[in-house]
């Protein structure tokens, strides 16, 4: 008896999108961040991405696995890089958070390399996902607050990207045709290669 399982897929990316989206409003300077951060952070964009991890491991999916766990604990350490202070634990230096952000953004760039097996919808995440934590590393060292607000904007684009790509999936998967593009693929077309003999 063969089981089907739901593509889990949407869920972990409107946790990443939603929160991404919120967080670099704050980062663009239109609000402080608070209490809704970071219970973003901590349920929708850290727990339920961590939950869609370990779907995409029942179904043998190892780019999903390494992406949702990943960024779901990616959230929940930097909530806990923000609250952490404020319960009397040292706060990293701005340098410090710069290298953190950095090794994020070498991460997400080789998981932009494996997204171009993929869609363009999804390349279009890891793409802006890279560039964001490059331009968050840039600001925490160089303390250039333009970089920040440049940055702010481009995660809010970055977000919005992984919301369009968990609708676009729900959408045509409900409708069973294509309501919102994603820039599929083309499937390899392997080439022929005559025998020897043939070729004589």
């Amino acid at each position: 008896m063969s089981t089907t399982y739901a593509n889990p897929a949407p869920l972990g990316l409107m946790g990443f999108g939603m929160t991404t989206v919120l967080l670099n409003i704050h980062n663009a300077g239109f609000f402080p961040i608070d209490s809704m951060i970071l219970a973003m952070g901590i349920f929708y964009g850290g727990i339920s991405q961590i939950i869609v991890g370990t779907m995409c491991f029942k179904r043998g999916d190892t780019f999903g696995t390494t992406a949702f766990t990943s960024y779901g604990l990616f959230w929940l350490t930097l909530v806990g890089l923000i609250v952490m202070p404020k319960m009397g634990l040292p706060k990293s230096p701005e340098s410090f958070m710069g290298w953190y952000l950095v090794m994020w953004g070498i991460f997400t760039g080789f998981m932009f390399i494996g997204s171009r097996c993929y869609p363009l919808a999804k390349q279009v995440i890891f793409g802006s996902l890279t560039i964001l934590f490059f331009l968050l590393a840039a600001r925490d060292f160089t303390h250039n607050e333009t970089i920040g607000v440049i940055a702010g904007f481009e995660g809010i684009f970055c977000g919005a990207s992984a919301i369009y790509f968990a609708m676009a999936q729900v959408l045509n998967n409900e409708y069973g045709r294509t309501i919102l593009p994603i820039g599929e693929k083309r499937a390899k077309v392997k080439a022929q290669v005559k025998p020897l003999s043939a070729a004589a």
